[in-house]
C-alpha cells in the first residue's frame, strides 16, 4: 500500500476537507517476522535501514517501550530488503561496524 497524496474535498458546510494519511493500519514486527518465517532480531536490524517514507513507524503505549510496525508499502520495502540482505549478508556486518 502507498501512502496517497493528500486530496482535497468539498463538505456540505462548504469548508474544505484535506485527507493526509490513509494508512488504517500497521503490523508489528513481530507478526511481521512469524508471517515471514523470519527472526525478529535479524528483521529489526534489516529494518534499520527504512525511514518513514518507506512504511515504518513506532508506535507507544504506555511506558517507554515502542513496538516497531509497518504499512503494507512497509512490509513490500522490508520484503526488498530482506532479499538484499540474503544475497549479500555481509551487509549487516558492514553497517554494524560503520557505527
Amino acid at each position: 500500500m502507498e501512502l496517497d497524496a493528500p486530496r482535497i474535498s468539498h463538505c456540505r458546510s462548504g469548508r474544505l476537507i484535506m485527507h493526509v494519511n490513509k494508512v488504517h493500519h500497521v503490523t508489528t514486527i513481530n507478526r511481521v517476522a512469524k508471517d515471514l518465517g523470519e527472526n525478529e532480531g535479524w528483521l529489526s536490524d534489516v529494518a534499520n535501514a527504512m525511514d518513514v517514507e518507506d512504511g515504518i513507524i513506532w508506535v507507544y503505549g504506555f511506558g517507554d517501550d515502542g513496538v516497531l510496525a509497518f504499512t503494507d508499502f512497509g512490509i513490500d520495502n522490508l520484503i526488498d530488503l530482506i532479499k538484499i540482505h540474503k544475497d549479500d549478508p555481509t551487509l549487516l556486518k558492514r553497517s554494524d561496524g560503520d557505527k
